[in-house]
């Protein structure tokens, strides 16, 4: 277990887990590819953060996507929760982890100087029959419709124009995500973070 700092005790120092110190300063770090573990650690980061408080959680996301279905999964986890979720993209946002970026509270998802975003339609590696490859087909179709009407909701426009803009790779910096409507603002420090919402 990574450890951050050291619990002075009567008898004994005692070492404050990495994690109890995200959990007190309600931050969550997701820095991985989505995927059912990203799925079950959210959870339950939100859970406890949740038992003790509604106050504002802050979530720094730097991944490359992954799971379609575990993406959608935290977008509507972050939108149930009481708790306003505050997003800051560090790095790379793509694929899935657009939609955990949009479950931030909108006028709150901010991206630091050097970010990139990725928004493109799922793929799938499916292997079996034909009638199989074309329920999954059917599904990926689904999928992308979904996903687009999410992102056009968010950011202001509509699904088509998401598909649209999506047919190939669509990448944005910082300041043309802003322009686009997926942040609602580009950060340099930690101090133009919000306390309260």
């Amino acid at each position: 277990m990574i450890t951050l700092a050291k619990k002075e005790d009567k008898k004994e120092e005692k070492e404050v887990p990495f994690s109890e110190k995200l959990i007190k300063s309600r931050t969550i770090l997701l820095s991985k590819a989505v995927d059912d573990k990203m799925m079950e650690s959210v959870l339950a980061q939100l859970m406890v953060m949740e038992a003790d408080s509604t106050d504002p959680i802050t979530v720094y996301i730097n991944s490359p996507g992954g799971a379609a279905d575990v993406g959608f999964a935290i977008y509507d986890l972050f939108n149930f929760v009481e708790s306003p979720i505050i997003t800051v993209c560090s790095g790379i946002c793509a694929s899935a982890a657009i939609l955990i970026f949009l479950g931030g509270k909108k006028g709150h998802r901010y991206s630091l100087p050097n970010s990139r975003f990725l928004i493109h339609q799922p793929s799938t590696q499916a292997q079996g029959t034909a009638s199989d490859l074309q329920i999954t087909a059917q599904e990926i179709i689904k999928l992308r419709g979904r996903y687009n009407e999410i992102v056009g909701n968010e950011v202001g426009c509509t699904a088509k124009k998401v598909t649209e803009d999506s047919v190939r790779d669509f990448w944005l910096s910082p300041q043309e995500a802003k322009k686009y409507g997926l942040a609602s603002k580009v950060i340099k420090s930690k101090s133009e973070l919000p306390n309260k919402i």
